[in-house]
């Protein structure tokens, strides 16, 4: 039975919500490598939900390889959603001199969208790859961005990192199985949640994690989130 007592500092929130976390990972056999702990532990922490403890999968070294992206400076994150780009802490961003940009609500995306017959998501994508050939593409909502994704790999495209989350029912499963086996086929970093489950808040954790990550190995002291 655990103590019972209540936190009100954030630090003390968030540290005994990873140990708690930690425990129950125990307790319920979940295994987890030791470069992953870190974004599987927020990703639960964010969503209360231990089935990512099984159904998040990592391309080999795809931590390590984003956190050296991130640490080079000047990595570019473009979200699927403002949603998830809301969610993606900006005392990181400046901290590893990074930045975050979303193209859904870009009236020339709308456009496209509409004329081509696709989504937005899609049309974004394709934008953001010929923009910034080596981002970290972050989908949590929109299959059919992974889907843009994987036949721009397939092309030639040799972005940082994907991460591919998307939520729901329709092409879901299937373009998360599309973009990791693609991923791992020409050699491309990807973490991505198997399964129907996902979302905004799940992508921006993950971008997080990483984040916090990169900032812990230059410096812990200095972290303030």
């Amino acid at each position: 039975m655990r103590e019972k007592y209540i936190y009100t500092r954030p630090a003390e929130i968030e540290a005994n919500s990873m140990k708690i976390i930690e425990a129950e990972m125990e307790e319920r056999s979940i295994k987890c490598p030791e470069d992953r702990l870190a974004v599987v532990r927020r990703v639960i922490h964010t969503t209360a939900d231990f089935d990512y403890g099984e159904n998040l999968k990592f391309t080999d070294e795809a931590v390590a390889k984003a956190t050296d992206r991130l640490l080079k400076g000047s990595a570019t994150i473009i979200t699927d959603t403002n949603m998830a780009l809301s969610g993606i802490s900006k005392p990181a961003l400046e901290k590893l001199d990074a930045k975050a940009i979303c193209y859904m609500a870009d009236p020339e995306i709308m456009k496209e969208a509409r004329e081509k017959k696709t989504t937005r998501a899609y049309a974004s994508m394709k934008k953001a790859a010929e923009e910034y050939p080596d981002g970290i593409f972050v989908s949590g909502n929109a299959p059919t961005a992974l889907i843009a994704l994987s036949e721009m790999i397939r092309e030639g495209l040799k972005p940082s990192l994907i991460v591919g989350v998307p939520v729901g029912f329709v092409n879901v499963v299937e373009s998360k199985e599309e973009v990791f086996d693609v991923c791992r086929e020409h050699g491309i970093p990807a973490i991505v949640a198997f399964g129907r489950k996902g979302g905004s808040n799940v992508a921006a954790a993950i971008c997080n994690a990483l984040m916090y990550g990169a900032l812990d190995t230059t410096d812990p002291s200095k972290r303030t989130w």
